[in-house]
């Protein structure tokens, strides 16, 4: 990610596998774009001549979703396209090689929005990371603040894909991105160093905790995610005795603050990660930030397809 100083370039065309595949300039493109369109199905709960008609992504998923299909699904529908859900139908490695799906689809489509396991074109998730939920996990902080320089983002937890685009695209545009994590669940290293550059080019920080208590006092916001993700079942019981004193509940969002707000990407357990007061209450943004995926993959959608001008 480059600095904020440089123009932003059109994305027609290119992929998106990381966050970091985007400039800071870039990104605001991208924001003011959501921010249009949101504004604009807010008002009408349509798009006047919508820029996508005629345009079809294929989606291609191994791994159940909710928010991010009907998110996708619904954001081509609405921008007069069409997404075609793909599960059974490819089974990529077994009935047909990667390769061999790759050369179809390109062919079929103008898309391929992909929710897998390996970091692999748009990424919906993989291990490594998920940008579009950080995307929309920043763009609702940017709408409830403005500027996003020196606020203060405290994920509690798993040192996972989440807190991994987190860390990438916080650090780029300013933001102070902490993280508290018991012993034996870190994040990625080679993620972390990358953060760090762009951190440093971007004006954001880096902190990593071990007590959360320490890493929420003076948040802006308190992040969680589940303890255990698709496919870690079998370290379930594991992983709830070792995050069992990282839970969200009113004591430690206490501690951030009376200002503080609480997130998480959802699904949630709760009375696990997070406790269902905190989650229902007055100061979650946890709904806002889960309407935001459609609003601001549509603007992905519409950059990556048509590269227009973002005042058109």
């Amino acid at each position: 990610m480059s600095s904020s100083t440089e123009s932003a370039t059109s994305l027609r065309g290119r992929d998106f596998l990381s966050v970091a595949d985007l400039s800071v300039a870039e990104v605001g493109r991208l924001y003011d774009r959501a921010a249009e369109l949101k504004a604009e199905y807010r008002t009408e709960r349509r798009h006047a001549g919508p820029p996508l008609a005629g345009r079809t992504i294929a989606m291609l998923f191994q791994r159940p979703s909710l928010r991010t299909r009907v998110t996708f699904e619904a954001g081509m529908n609405q921008l007069g396209g069409h997404a075609i859900y793909l599960t059974e139908d490819v089974v990529m490695g077994a009935r047909e090689s990667v390769r061999d799906v790759a050369r179809n689809l390109e062919r079929f489509v103008d898309a391929v929005v992909a929710r897998t396991g390996p970091h692999a074109v748009i990424n919906a998730l993989t291990l490594r990371e998920h940008p579009c939920q950080a995307l929309a996990d920043i763009f609702t902080l940017r709408e409830r603040y403005g500027a996003l320089d020196g606020l203060v983002l405290a994920f509690v937890g798993d040192g996972n894909n989440v807190y991994h685009s987190l860390s990438l695209l916080g650090g780029a545009l300013g933001m102070e991105v902490r993280l508290a994590h018991p012993a034996g669940y870190a994040p990625n290293a080679s993620i972390v160093e990358r953060a760090r550059q762009l951190a440093a080019a971007g004006g954001g920080r880096l902190e990593f905790f071990e007590d959360p208590v320490s890493a929420v006092r003076g948040a802006t916001v308190v992040y969680t995610d589940a303890w255990t993700s698709m496919g870690q079942e079998a370290e379930a019981e594991e992983r709830r005795d070792a995050f069992a004193g990282y839970r969200v509940d009113a004591t430690l969002l206490d501690a951030a603050g009376p200002e503080a707000v609480v997130m998480h990407c959802l699904p949630a357990h709760r009375g696990e990660e997070i406790t269902s007061d905190v989650m229902d209450g007055p100061r979650s943004i946890i709904w806002d930030q889960s309407e935001n995926r459609l609003h601001v993959q549509k603007a992905l959608l519409v950059e990556l397809l048509t590269g227009a001008d973002a005042a058109s």
